[in-house]
């Protein structure tokens, strides 16, 4: 599918690796809260799920209705890309977001803050589509997953820029083994992070807060 359309500069900071972009009525439980509080105990022992991390795991849901909530914040924004597209895009992020066990709403959030929905958008340093993702950081990560490399055709396909940026979320989750500093590293750059780490300094929150306060309002 060939995918044309404006690019537009974004204002949030670049993404870089190397430098800063920064009594009881009853003792039976229903089934559905007893499966809950299963998964919340059980993702505090997890590897890949850090301590209090719980509104990353997804409950299973109804899948039509959560793809018909995802259009419908998709519609509401101006993406660039067709209505079948948008369709189609819908899907992909809740099928890439509970892949990772994650929900597929706070992908959203992170998308908004990132490009605000808008799929040929790009940062001051360059990076690119709705995950905002750079280039040599999407190359490598492409690499890993077994998607062709097409450069900007890539970066540009919303369905590739989902599957590449979720990935690469899920891995600097498991590297920083804390949700909070994976999403700084998102936004500054996991060698920026860990070098305030090391230096034994403040951890920006900032960009954190602000997905976190997306995410709730959705």
């Amino acid at each position: 599918m060939e995918l044309k359309g404006p690019l537009i500069r974004t204002g949030h900071p670049p993404h870089s690796v190397a430098k800063r972009k920064d009594g009881f009525a009853s003792s039976r439980i229903p089934f559905k809260v007893a499966l809950f509080v299963f998964i919340f105990i059980l993702s505090f022992h997890l590897p890949g799920f850090p301590p209090g991390v719980k509104y990353l795991l997804f409950e299973t849901e109804d899948r039509e209705q959560t793809i018909k909530e995802i259009l419908g914040v998709l519609e509401r924004h101006e993406t660039g890309l067709a209505n079948v597209t948008k369709e189609e895009l819908a899907e992909v992020i809740y099928e890439e977001a509970t892949r990772y066990n994650y929900d597929p709403k706070f992908i959203l959030a992170l998308i908004a803050i990132e490009s605000s929905f808008h799929n040929w958008s790009v940062s001051e340093q360059g990076a690119k589509g709705l995950m905002q993702i750079m280039p040599y950081v999407a190359e490598s990560i492409a690499q890993e997953l077994g998607i062709e490399w097409s450069g900007d055709r890539t970066l540009f396909n919303p369905f590739l820029n989902i599957r590449m940026g979720i990935h690469y979320l899920s891995r600097l989750i498991l590297d920083f083994d804390d949700v909070g500093v994976a999403l700084a590293a998102y936004n500054y750059g996991p060698t920026y992070i860990k070098g305030l780490i090391e230096r034994r300094q403040r951890i920006p929150a900032s960009y954190y807060n602000r997905i976190l306060t997306v995410y709730q309002g959705l």
